[in-house]
């Protein structure tokens, strides 16, 4: 008489939609509650912070809670990969505790497979904070401070861009404005223009200058001087009642003159795309700014993708004897990714590394560790 021999479960990549839904309600119950409670502990961190200034500058209750919910989407961004870090861990841990690995496993199901909701989800909040980079925190991060500001000074929010100096990033030319208007035309504007060897060429001033698109920078009733070979003696003042700058030489708009004075980190990638496209012979150490910031900007948001990656493996590890021990790992090596990207970004801002590896690296090599994580104890 043959024995029946039964042949090992198939692995199953088939639709589950009755095990994707349980994953996910499992994973949703705690992400949900992690988010919450982080965004009410950093709100009562902003209010025991910023209360005191708010109170002296006597703030309206309007204005508080407007300043507060603009400094909250700066927070989240942070707070949206350890939450799903935890709530990852929490929820192996409760299949780990209730034998429900073993019953997914037993049935051929392999691990990828069994936590593809998560996956999802960790996909989908990545994107999530890939709109929180670009599109919302710059802006809200920017109208909390005006906002912040003004409360002392009510015309802070009109004279922001006054006296503004602006150095191109060729810098082979540098301007100031007396009163800058993005939208408008320019009030007592001075320019100095460099040569290649960065000696002086020549000065403007000139009581207005609009841009028109196009054609250039038109200035009106102003005064050019140009400078000897070596850069300081000054020739005599040649008056004009209108001139136009070469747009060739001069290609910057009002809006990209604005982009351009603020810190790389309140711009949003496209906008350094731009800068960087329109640019020519940008001077090295703008672009490792420019390039680090725009390649670290990109990467950051795959941190939720590359706590998944670490939290299912470590979990699943450590289903018998505990959780603790797989999240205080999972924290160290999340603050390990987080340190050596920041060393890196300034490595890179200075030219010590290239900017892409220095944006990239540190997120390529924790979330190809994660996967091989992963595929180890599937």
């Amino acid at each position: 008489m043959e024995k029946n021999i039964e042949a090992t479960p198939r692995k199953k990549w088939s639709r589950m939609p009755i095990l994707d839904f349980y994953v996910f309600k499992e994973f949703m119950i705690p992400l949900t509650a992690l988010i919450t409670g982080f965004i009410i502990l950093f709100l009562m961190g902003n209010i025991f912070e910023d209360l005191k200034e708010l109170l002296e500058n006597k703030a309206s209750l309007r204005a508080m809670i407007e300043f507060f919910l603009l400094k909250l989407p700066g927070n989240i961004r942070f707070i949206l990969p350890v939450s799903v870090l935890l709530a990852c861990m929490y929820t192996m841990a409760n299949f780990g505790k209730n034998m429900e690995i073993v019953a997914m496993r037993a049935s051929g199901i392999p691990m990828q497979r069994c936590c593809f909701p998560i996956y999802v989800v960790a996909l989908g909040i990545t994107a999530v904070n890939f709109w929180f980079n670009e599109a919302l925190v710059p802006e809200s991060e920017k109208r909390a401070e005006v906002l912040r500001k003004s409360l002392g000074n009510e015309k802070y929010k009109y004279d922001v861009y006054n006296m503004l100096t602006y150095r191109s990033p060729d810098k082979l030319s540098t301007w100031f404005f007396k009163y800058f208007d993005v939208d408008g035309v320019q009030k007592d504007l001075i320019i100095k223009r460099y040569d290649k060897s960065m000696r002086l060429d020549w000065t403007i001033e000139a009581e207005k200058g609009e841009f028109i698109r196009g054609k250039g920078w038109k200035l009106t009733d102003g005064a050019m001087v140009k400078y000897q070979e070596d850069g300081f003696l000054p020739g005599p003042p040649i008056d004009f009642a209108e001139k136009t700058l070469d747009l060739e030489d001069f290609p910057e708009t009002p809006k990209e003159i604005s982009d351009h004075v603020k810190p790389p980190s309140e711009i949003s990638s496209f906008v350094i795309l731009g800068i960087l496209r329109k640019t020519k012979n940008m001077a090295k150490s703008s672009e490792n700014v420019y390039k680090t910031t725009l390649y670290s900007r990109l990467s950051f948001p795959w941190t939720c993708l590359i706590a998944v990656f670490l939290g299912v493996p470590l979990a699943v590890k450590n289903e018998r004897s505990g959780i603790f021990m797989s999240i205080v790992i999972s924290v160290g090596i999340m603050l390990v990714y987080q340190l050596s990207s920041n060393f890196l970004c300034i490595l890179g801002s200075r030219g010590y590394v290239n900017p892409f590896i220095a944006g990239f690296g540190p997120t390529f090599a924790f979330i190809i560790y994660g996967l091989l994580n992963v595929r180890k104890h599937n």
